[in-house]
């Protein structure tokens, strides 16, 4: 199943996007091509300390301590991640490099990664904007992947982070990396539920915490029971997926919330943001419930279809 010709590759990132920093033979061709690839060039820009350096998309949590009701809350403990699960990179319009969470899910073309739209909405001031699956340490190991197409829903756009807080997911369409390997065939994907219901006892949230404690941080893990939370502030209304987690700091944006899928895998039931862009403590996080118009952005992205535009 292919897209038709003229739909594939419609919405392209701006010039200097990022490429796989593993080394080979099509790596080599790329280099050595005239200027080099822009791959080529911008995984060369994100060195190990520039990635260190970047910051949130959401610079931090405030420090409310309002707990999960009636329960204790669970630790969470820094990891090497998961190949599925990775972050963001981008440099802003001042220059600074930002990141966010995201996850690949399963696509026909392979090719799809779920975030937070608050991460992402803002799309024409991006540059040298991929994901790298699994980051950790300063490392790559899977390589780089460049964005290529940004779906978010129209009323995220019109209403705001708070207005459209209820919208708060988006599904990227990334290219390969240099040697021409698709994201899903280089980690493998998670299965996307629709409407998953509000209460899980079993979920396990990752998210990459800013950098304030390490030159190159680890992402962070948990597990810990969702209920549902009706938004007590009528600027941001919604009922959204409540997790209590410790620790999960700004940064933490666009990361998943997993539950067991079939064959023992993990499907992807929500993504860190929605109510208060993810929430007002490091304690407690939010996700936008993942309904049809999540399904909807995952066909336009399949198709090839432009996404909507601010």
């Amino acid at each position: 199943m292919r897209r038709p010709l003229a739909l594939r590759g419609l919405v392209t990132v701006l010039a200097g996007l990022l490429a796989t920093s593993l080394s080979g033979p099509a790596t080599a061709r790329a280099a050595a091509s005239p200027g080099g690839s822009p791959a080529v060039a911008a995984s060369s820009y994100w060195t190990p300390a520039r990635m260190a350096a970047a910051r949130p998309a959401v610079e931090s949590k405030g420090l409310g301590e309002r707990p999960a009701a009636g329960a204790p809350v669970p630790p969470s403990r820094p990891f090497d991640g998961l190949p599925q699960v990775g972050t963001f990179f981008w440099t802003d319009g001042n220059g600074t490099g930002r990141f966010c969470g995201g996850t690949v899910v399963r696509s026909p073309h392979r090719d799809l990664v779920v975030s937070a739209a608050h991460c992402l909405r803002s799309p024409d001031t991006k540059k040298r904007l991929s994901f790298v699956p699994q980051y950790h340490d300063g490392l790559k190991p899977h390589g780089v992947f460049p964005v290529k197409a940004i779906h978010i829903d129209r009323r995220y756009y019109d209403l705001g982070t708070d207005g459209g807080a209820r919208w708060d997911f988006t599904v990227v369409r990334v290219g390969g990396r240099a040697d021409g390997t698709d994201v899903e065939d280089a980690v493998g994907g998670f299965d996307l539920r629709i409407r998953p219901g509000y209460r899980h006892r079993d979920v396990r949230l990752i998210g990459y915490p800013g950098n304030s404690d390490a030159t190159y941080p680890k992402p962070l893990t948990c597990r810990s029971e969702t209920r549902r939370w009706t938004s007590t502030d009528p600027k941001a209304p919604g009922d959204f997926l409540e997790i209590a987690c410790a620790g999960y700091v700004g940064g933490t944006s666009g990361g998943p919330f997993l539950v067991r899928g079939a064959g023992g895998g993990y499907a992807l039931i929500g993504v860190i943001g929605g109510y208060h862009t993810g929430g007002d403590t490091p304690d407690i996080s939010y996700s936008s419930y993942f309904t049809e118009a999540l399904r909807a952005l995952y066909r336009h992205a399949v198709a090839g279809d432009p996404p909507a535009r601010r």
